[in-house]
């Protein structure tokens, strides 16, 4: 398997790059914050990639980051991902909004990703909880959003209430303004 290229990034394209290594030009997929993470052409350029192996084809998908790319590969785990999807879900999202987008059930920012409707992303959210839990259960322990969903829940709102509450909280608030902003949101949906 090819888990990183370092050489010189020899072209580059909306949708994928060229990486030179020794003479040899690897046709990489890219998303768009991957993209506009490389330096420009003719440059050293280093990717962390996964291959991609189907009875037709093998493709080579880059990401800046090691994270962004397991998280990828967690993706690939979930039935109905393929990979320009989940390479979809990466450029829209990166690797930390979407773990917060799976702690607060948040369905609709993944309906925001071209090729998930409501349905995929209650399915995706509902296979990748465990995932992200069990790879990296601090996210979900511990920090604002955490703490404001389960004084939510112990005030006994359900998670996608919650999870419309918190869809586009800024997580640089404190927790005390987090929860009274989530409760305003919640009392004007009850007015409805």
């Amino acid at each position: 398997m090819i888990g990183r290229l370092r050489g010189t990034l020899a072209a580059s394209g909306s949708d994928a790059v060229i990486i030179d290594l020794g003479g040899v030009g690897y046709e990489v997929a890219v998303g768009s914050r991957t993209f506009a993470e490389l330096p420009g052409v003719g440059q050293e350029v280093v990717v962390h990639t996964h291959l991609h192996v189907r009875e037709d084809q093998m493709a080579l998908f880059g990401f800046a980051t090691v994270d962004d790319r397991n998280l990828f590969r967690l993706l690939l785990g979930v039935s109905g991902i393929g990979p320009k999807v989940g390479l979809a879900i990466l450029s829209t999202m990166g690797a930390d909004d979407l773990r917060r987008v799976v702690a607060t059930d948040d369905v609709a920012a993944l309906t925001a990703v071209p090729g998930i409707g409501k349905r995929s992303a209650q399915k995706l959210l509902l296979e990748l909880r465990p995932k992200l839990e069990v790879a990296d259960a601090e996210v979900h322990a511990s920090g604002p959003l955490s703490e404001v969903r389960a004084a939510l829940e112990g005030l006994g709102y359900q998670s996608d209430e919650i999870g419309e509450a918190l869809r586009r909280m800024p997580a640089d608030l404190p927790v005390e303004e987090m929860l009274k902003r989530a409760l305003q949101a919640l009392g004007k949906r009850s007015e409805r």
